[in-house]
């Protein structure tokens, strides 16, 4: 879906005509037919378009002649998450800077175009190319911390319910947050590389507008805080994986050594009954309280082990 977008009179409105815009979104769903025609259109190279569709392209930029391409990876949340899957993945965003549009496509929809679409951040101007990009970037990082945000709540959470009962469940879901951390920790290690970078060659032509690149300088930081969270979330997630492992494995230890007193508290009046049992002479057979003596005796042997083994604090 191919749609065309300028401001007028302070508000964003889709327009008919790519010529009558500043910002073209597309967005699923469409056609290789589709991406052909508009390429041809608005004469951009069609691969810029079909990079940024690709789920494994790297952050990066590209430049042709006057057109430049950026590919930057954003969160979203994983519609076929599984119990097994991770909560969220990374897909990438290319943003094409034309002299006349900034052309933005991704293969999801996305909740940060979505902001700029539903008129949620102040003062974007999609005539002015360099500061709309400036504020894409400035958007995804936000996003990444929301998300860090969100899995560090939802990993405190899991960590309470493991304190109660250690189950498969939970540690299947502290499985699905270190895989959203780690694709985390790739896609902001990559944008920020990808943002230095734009920088230190002033891709986007800010390093004489002293507030841009301010502004430039404040993402970078930011991307740096989130890269930074994300890695000790990870660190505290691996910490508490391995602790949880210990215990299970301690746990199930002291299960072990309790079942094994009891079976040999067990098998002191087994074995006295199994004398008693076999077809050969024994002491005091014959006699009416022999029965007595035996269960007695049984029952007093049981609990003298059961206080030996207390004593020595293994039951």
């Amino acid at each position: 879906m191919i749609r065309y977008y300028a401001k007028i009179e302070g508000r964003i409105q889709e327009m008919e005509e790519p010529k009558q815009a500043n910002w073209i979104n597309i967005s699923p769903p469409f056609s290789q037919e589709e991406l052909e025609e508009f390429a041809q259109i608005v004469d951009i190279p069609l691969d810029f378009l079909t990079d940024s569709l690709d789920i494994d392209e790297r952050s990066r930029y590209e430049r042709e002649d006057d057109i430049r391409l950026i590919v930057v990876n954003t969160p979203l949340l994983n519609a076929q998450e599984e119990e097994k899957d991770t909560i969220y993945i990374t897909v990438p965003i290319g943003i094409i800077i034309t002299p006349d549009h900034v052309i933005t496509i991704t293969a999801y929809e996305n909740p940060v175009l979505q902001l700029f679409l539903d008129s949620k951040v102040k003062n974007f101007d999609p005539s002015q190319d360099a500061s709309f990009v400036l504020q894409i970037l400035e958007q995804n990082v936000y996003r990444f911390l929301t998300c860090l945000k969100k899995l560090n709540l939802q990993r405190n959470l899991i960590e309470q319910e493991l304190y109660d009962s250690s189950r498969n469940r939970e540690l299947k879901q502290l499985l699905s947050i270190e895989k959203s951390l780690v694709y985390f920790m790739n896609s902001l290690n990559a944008n920020e590389l990808l943002k230095m970078k734009m920088k230190r060659t002033d891709f986007l032509q800010i390093r004489d507008d002293e507030d841009r690149s301010d502004l430039f300088e404040d993402i970078i930081i930011d991307n740096s805080q989130a890269l930074e969270m994300a890695n000790v979330y990870t660190n505290i997630l691996n910490g508490t994986m391995d602790a949880y492992g210990s215990i299970i494995s301690n746990n199930l230890n002291l299960t072990i050594r309790r079942l094994t007193t009891i079976t040999i508290i067990l098998m002191v009046p087994t074995l006295i009954a199994s004398f008693y049992g076999m077809n050969v002479p024994l002491p005091f057979e014959n006699r009416m309280w022999t029965p007595w003596f035996i269960v007695i005796f049984s029952i007093f042997i049981s609990l003298l082990l059961a206080w030996y083994f207390q004593r020595k604090r293994l039951f």
